[in-house]
């Protein structure tokens, strides 16, 4: 799960607990969902060159008032000129004003007397808000467009396992005084090509795309609650304020929602143009703030879970959590990831704490973005972070992934049989030299569908094949949680040496990527990332608001480094030019993966056989040996040719192996090709 982010608590005073009952029953009643679900698409302030609606759904309201600005200023409005006009109510809970006049680039607030009680509250289905969210902004979204946007698109897979996902946060990417990177840690800074350390290595986009991803998988870059967008800091951002709002602090310009869009969609543009796609990380399973938040405002208690002594459910271990199976909450999130995917151009959506929404809320994304793109991915975080009342059999949890085609889930059986336990930083894992975890390591291999090979007695991590198909399985061993994996293997192996943990960082490196299903990695693995704690004292494996100097890429790393970097590169191009690391099936896997027999003691060794996913090789036979010692496998007699060992990994092969033995050396890996 994501670690508890800064979040603005609620000021206000809580109801009464009868009353929240109240309102929860009612909520739950056959009137209320008859009465109060509007099923149009159209919330929010739309603005065209005909006029501008106001569309806001707030049953309970008895009277809305829209204040309109005419301008800005960290956040605060303009009173000059400032009007206020009530809102009409409508069936459906929904409360509107029309008019003919283009309102672009005016800010708005309402004011909402519900109960008596008169609040304001920005719009949750605002597209635009000034600095900090502070005033919602009408925006005129054909005018925030870049040139060529018209003919702007991402790249085309046949197959969510032909994808390759680099986790990236957009400010960690250029802060480091080594990137190169004029725009720091705006969105800018990712559109900049070029750029080179001082060594002459590069940098930023230029990297990525020299690497050979993909797709980028940027952390939250909607609009978050816990930077000051005019004095930005680092955050990861998992505290939402704005869903439909790009993140401010990586704008120019935070009071002009205008730019920051255009800004964004420069950036998506400049991905794009560089052959990778654009996955966005989301959090809709919980807000920064539950008492006070403008969902809150418009409809007390409908958008969460509460318990029932009054009080929010808190399985996001963050304050409170989202009610996805409530109707307006779950088309809430349908029209919010169907928006970014249609306006934004945005190719997929990685979803934190997705065990918190329902199964039904999942399909009903899944089916919607299905109608924009078909290969738009999908996947996320397949557990919760705490207890929920949300029953177990309705969860979006990696255990029920099966029954929602489409849609992955991390493959943390794999992420920790390889390197060891994340909550246990001085557990060791299958690289570092732990017995007994091979079954754990061909369960991961095999995308964790069902394989007549694999002993599930024998699997320490699982009881039962999650993984409906290949493509509901995401393979792992770093990501921004956590330690990074050059971190983890500091604190389970410290009496190595850096050659030695170098070694068991590529091992850990070729395990996935030559496991079936879908790779993903943390940005900066390939040259081993780490995240030093503040003071020199062990690393930092929670650095949700920690400061640059220990979130930010660092680019010198990568000269020192540089061989690691050609190994993941190498190993990308192996798996993007061979299909058999890539079958869309289960049953494909099933036929054409096989486990070597009588291999030597704490060794895996596999075969793809028979031109697998109809792949160029007849055979490939890939060999992991974590022991600190050479070991010999026995193999299909016949000549074959080495495309990866301890030291190299590539497209072109390298090397000879001829007979029916091969010696793969101490804490390497070997894979064959003929």
């Amino acid at each position: 799960m994501n670690q508890p982010t800064t979040t603005k608590q609620s000021v206000n005073k809580p109801a009464a607990k009868k009353q929240i009952r109240d309102y929860i029953s009612y909520y739950h009643s056959e009137d209320f969902c008859k009465e109060s679900t509007y099923t149009g698409a159209d919330l929010g302030a739309t603005c065209t060159g005909e006029g501008t609606n106001f569309l806001v759904w707030s049953p309970q309201a008895e009277e809305i008032t829209l204040c309109l600005y005419p301008a800005a200023k960290d956040g605060h409005p303009s009173h000059i000129g400032e009007k206020r006009i009530p809102l009409e109510k409508y069936p459906h809970g929904i409360w509107s004003y029309r008019t003919k006049e283009m309102l672009h680039g005016t800010y708005y607030l309402y004011l909402v007397t519900i109960d008596g009680k008169t609040q304001e509250t920005t719009d949750p289905y605002a597209r635009a808000c000034s600095a900090n969210g502070a005033l919602s902004m009408v925006v005129n979204l054909s005018l925030t467009n870049p040139a060529g946007w018209e003919n702007d698109h991402g790249p085309e897979l046949p197959s969510p396992t032909d994808a390759i996902l680099y986790e990236l946060h957009i400010r960690d990417l250029s802060m480091d005084p080594s990137s190169g990177i004029q725009n720091k840690g705006l969105f800018a800074g990712l559109t900049e090509q070029g750029t080179h350390n001082k060594d002459g290595f590069a940098t930023g986009l230029s990297h990525i795309r020299e690497l050979g991803v993909t797709h980028v998988h940027l952390l939250p870059c909607f609009d978050f609650s816990s930077v000051d967008e005019n004095s930005p800091s680092f955050n990861w951002g998992y505290d939402p304020a704005n869903y439909n709002i790009p993140e401010g602090s990586y704008s120019t310009d935070p009071d002009n929602g205008s730019v920051r869009i255009l800004e964004m969609k420069k950036m998506i543009q400049a991905l794009h143009g560089a052959g990778l796609g654009v996955i966005m990380d989301v959090v809709y399973n919980h807000t920064a703030s539950g008492e006070d938040s403008h969902f809150n405002r418009l409809a007390p208690y409908y958008y969460y879970r509460m318990e029932q002594d009054g009080s929010f459910a808190n399985g996001s271990a963050c304050g409170n959590e989202t009610a996805s199976e409530h109707p307006m909450v779950r088309a809430f999130l349908v029209d919010s990831l169907a928006y970014w995917a249609k306006e934004y151009h945005i190719d997929g959506f990685r979803f934190d704490l997705m065990g918190l929404h329902d199964i039904d809320t999942m399909r009903a994304i899944r089916a919607r973005l299905n109608e924009i793109n078909p290969q738009l991915l999908m996947y996320g975080e397949g557990w919760t972070g705490g207890k929920s009342p949300l029953k177990e059999e309705m969860r979006a949890t990696k255990s029920n992934i099966s029954l929602i085609p489409g849609v992955a889930a991390f493959n943390d059986n794999l992420r920790d049989a390889i390197k060891g336990s994340v909550f246990d930083l001085r557990e060791k894992g299958f690289v570092t030299g732990k017995k007994k975890l091979c079954e754990d390591i061909r369960f991961g291999i095999c995308a964790c569908c069902p394989h007549p090979q694999v002993d599930l007695a024998n699997v320490r991590s699982a009881n039962a094949f999650w993984a409906g198909e290949p493509t509901q399985c995401v393979n792992y061993v770093s990501a921004h949680d956590n330690l990074t994996l050059w971190d983890k293997l500091a604190c389970s192996f410290s009496s190595g040496t850096k050659t030695l943990r170098i070694r068991m960082n590529k091992l850990a490196a070729a395990i996935y990527f030559t496991a079936q299903g879908i790779p993903f990695f943390q940005a900066g693995e390939e040259f081993l990332r780490s995240k030093p704690a503040e003071g020199g004292t062990g690393f930092d494996g929670n650095s949700y608001r920690s400061p640059d100097s220990v979130n930010s890429l660092k680019w010198k790393e990568l000269t020192k480094n540089h061989d690691v970097y050609e190994y993941y590169r190498g190993l990308i191009s192996l798996r993007r030019a061979h299909p058999a690391f890539r079958l869309r099936c289960k049953e494909d896997i099933s036929t054409h993966l096989s486990f070597l027999a009588d291999v030597p003691e704490n060794t895996v060794g596999f075969l793809l056989s028979g031109h697998a996913g109809g792949d160029t090789l007849k055979e490939i036979c890939v060999l992991f040996n974590p022991n600190r010692h050479s070991v010999q496998f026995y193999i299909p007699n016949g000549t074959w040719a080495v495309y990866a060992d301890a030291e190299l990994a590539g497209n072109e092969p390298f090397g000879e192996v001829k007979g029916e033995t091969s010696v793969v050396p101490p804490v390497s890996c070997m894979i064959l090709g003929r």
